[in-house]
């Protein structure tokens, strides 16, 4: 266990076992159902992903982005559902309370978060504020006794199932970024509900709802971090965030690949040969540029744009295997409960989760104006 802690590679083969146990036999139904059982959550939680990437002082796993990043893919291979229900969960809910969050805070929502006691969620996206996050329109008041929210957030991960929620709010629109905060909203909360719970193409099984808060009372020390530094948070949470999804992706994409090659091995016409390197050329790309984002990640080295083009090419890549894999495999791969049909639906999702593909490609072109030269370093 302890070699485990530390070591990306021992991590990956527990998730990998554990994905083979508890996911595999279970894939399927998580997709039709779309729902992911009680019991798998509980599990992942006795396995300690639910606390990857957080210190053992707040009860955390440890582990670093590269393991983070191992655990992500194996599940991902198995059920993209579970794989992103973990990946919110770490990166854009029990991350940035790590990092901006008081020492009460951290007693308070982050033990329960490291150790799988509760699901962490976030709520940034709103029915008229999706790529533009400056522009949302959730509002929160300050009161002598806390803060008042109000407002609808929309595609909400994790949210029914959560045992808190970061949600974030406006004091003035006309201020843009610096009139946006992060609170820490416990669900059960008065005036915090679930409006419903939506029904998607793909990651069925991972919760994404529409929120609504209707003056939700909150004490002042449910404030994250400073008033007017929300959207900050939100970004720097959602760059985190973005080696995860590519991760997931990347599962999918490793997942659709073994489909494929499959497919090849039962019927290798030349075409099929053709497509099939072409997915291995597309996967090994995705995988280097994410070792290349974690690693930077890990080292404390800016990694914004590594960040960004590794979930460009990680969706990409996801949604281009997946389509050969319809091809190749035919009819039978295009039936609904087919595993290629199930793989190109999760896969079509990611690239527009975590910023969609044109939101990557203008920070990756900010980037480069700037005067990059396009090189990475490892």
């Amino acid at each position: 266990m302890a070699a485990a802690a530390t070591d990306p590679g021992g991590w990956r083969d527990r998730a990998r076992a554990f994905a083979e146990r508890e996911v595999v036999p279970i894939a399927a139904a998580i997709d039709r159902d779309d729902r992911i059982p009680d019991r798998v959550l509980r599990a992942l939680a006795d396995e300690r992903f639910a606390g990857l990437g957080l210190p053992p002082e707040w009860d955390g796993a440890g582990g670093d982005t590269r393991a983070t990043a191992a655990v992500l893919e194996e599940l991902a291979r198995a059920s993209a559902a579970v794989a992103v229900t973990l990946a919110v969960h770490l990166a854009v809910c029990a991350r940035p309370i790590l990092d901006h969050g008081t020492d009460a805070q951290k007693e308070r929502f982050l033990r329960p978060l490291a150790r799988g006691e509760r699901i962490g969620a976030f709520a940034l996206t709103e029915p008229g504020a999706g790529s533009d996050s400056a522009a949302l329109t959730t509002r929160y008041q300050r009161r002598p006794e806390g803060f008042t929210l109000r407002g609808t957030k929309m595609f909400t991960s994790n949210a029914v199932s959560a045992g808190t929620v970061l949600v974030f709010a406006t004091h003035d629109p006309t201020l843009g970024h610096r009139g946006i905060s992060a609170f820490i909203v416990p669900p059960g909360t008065g005036g915090f509900s679930v409006a419903q719970r939506l029904d998607k193409l793909g990651l069925r099984g991972s919760e994404t709802t529409e929120l609504v808060l209707d003056d939700v009372r909150l004490p002042p020390d449910a404030l994250l971090g400073s008033e007017g530094s929300g959207l900050r948070i939100a970004l720097e949470a959602l760059t985190g965030g973005r080696v995860g999804i590519a991760s997931c992706a990347l599962g999918v994409a490793q997942a659709a690949f073994d489909t494929l090659r499959d497919a090849v091995r039962r019927d290798d016409a030349e075409w099929k040969r053709i497509r099939l390197a072409r997915a291995y050329a597309e996967l090994a790309s995705a995988r280097s540029l994410i070792e290349v984002a974690a690693a930077r990640k890990d080292r404390g080295e800016p990694y914004v744009r590594e960040a960004s083009v590794a979930k460009l090419v990680a969706s990409r890549a996801a949604v281009s295997i997946a389509s050969a894999g319809i091809d190749v495999g035919g009819p039978a791969a295009a039936r609904a409960e087919a595993a290629a049909s199930r793989l190109y639906r999760d896969a079509r999702v990611f690239p527009i989760v975590e910023g969609t593909t044109e939101i990557q490609e203008l920070i990756l072109g900010r980037s480069l104006a700037a005067g990059s030269d396009g090189r990475t370093d490892n």
